[in-house]
């Protein structure tokens, strides 16, 4: 008995599923960096095959037929993804393996494989628009030190830098300090704290729904990083609204772990893009990302197919992304 896996690994955790005749499987695991970071694609592989092997033997099998993984920073560092999917491929073992970023595998579950736009909020902060021929546009998703404006490292790093400031008197008073002391220790080793972690973007995420809540307490610190946050993000989602080429109202999904575990952000959010210049319609996300995932490895005539680098076992021919 074999079965279809779907994978998506973000910064801060990995995700996978596995369908058979028996039932659907799930287990997570921690991140990792991200594929552009220096050995992107060796503690990527760890990290899937933590998550992958341990799924398979509670699913009492050694393989899944067909594979799909979305993979942080998949579409920027496209040879360190196609490194990874071969590795994968004989790793796992699988019969045809699919690669692509984890905000595709997003997208395609969010809408149900059609056109649209999805912003995706979590450790990092990226809007993909797909239109219905297929065009692709991807607003931000440049990482934590290019990018990523509005996310939850972004929001995270903008309140602990807060915090020094107002250690150190070059800052306002805010009640973010008591709450980075809790959550952290010393402030004194903040820097060695987050600079020194093996993956500082996840780390200093952690830090991002303190700033949220302290915001809806009334500190006016946090309140101000709140709202650039959220003009960040309408700014990322307009852009790829408008480019999305397909009729008014663009369907419009938000997720990530960001906005479902604060309802706040997700809120202002909404409220900042009631009025911009192309009508969007809000929805409701049809599926989860590896419901995306799944939906690519069984399927390659979506509009999302130009995004996709495809391996097979044996001799077959593999492909990479449209340029």
């Amino acid at each position: 008995m074999t079965g279809v896996l779907a994978v998506d690994l973000g910064k801060t955790n990995c995700r996978a599923a596995l369908w058979t005749e028996a039932g659907r499987f799930d287990a997570e695991g921690p991140g990792a960096a991200g594929l552009a970071a220096v050995d992107g694609a060796v503690t990527a592989e760890h990290a899937i095959l933590a998550v992958v092997r341990k799924l398979l033997q509670r699913a009492g099998l050694t393989c899944a037929a067909t594979v799909a993984v979305g993979a942080a920073g998949a579409l920027s560092a496209t040879v360190a993804a196609q490194v990874l999917a071969e590795r994968l491929l004989v790793a796992l073992p699988a019969r045809r393996l699919a690669m692509t970023s984890d905000a595709v595998i997003a997208h395609a579950g969010a809408l149900a494989g059609q056109p649209g736009v999805v912003l995706a909020v979590g450790t990092g902060a990226v809007a993909i628009s797909v239109g219905g021929d297929g065009a692709f546009t991807r607003v931000d998703g440049c990482g934590p030190w290019l990018g990523d404006d509005g996310s939850g490292t972004w929001l995270g790093l903008a309140g602990l830098r807060s915090v020094l400031r107002a250690e150190d008197g070059r800052g306002l008073p805010t009640s973010l300090c008591a709450a980075a002391l809790a959550r952290f220790g010393a402030l004194a080793d903040l820097p060695a704290v987050i600079g020194g972690d093996a993956n500082p973007a996840r780390q200093a995420a952690r830090f991002a729904g303190d700033v949220i809540r302290s915001a809806a307490s009334g500190d006016a610190v946090a309140g101000d990083l709140l709202a650039q946050a959220v003009r960040a993000l309408v700014t990322t989602t307009r852009a790829a609204v408008a480019r999305c080429g397909i009729p008014e109202p663009v369907p419009l999904a938000l997720i990530g772990g960001l906005l479902d575990g604060e309802p706040v952000l997700r809120a202002q959010l909404q409220a900042g893009l009631v009025d911009g210049p192309v009508r969007v319609r809000p929805q409701a996300a049809a599926g989860t990302a590896l419901d995306g995932a799944r939906l690519l490895a069984e399927r390659t005539d979506t509009i999302h197919e130009a995004r996709l680098q495809r391996v097979w076992a044996a001799t077959q021919p593999a492909s990479g992304f449209a340029s």
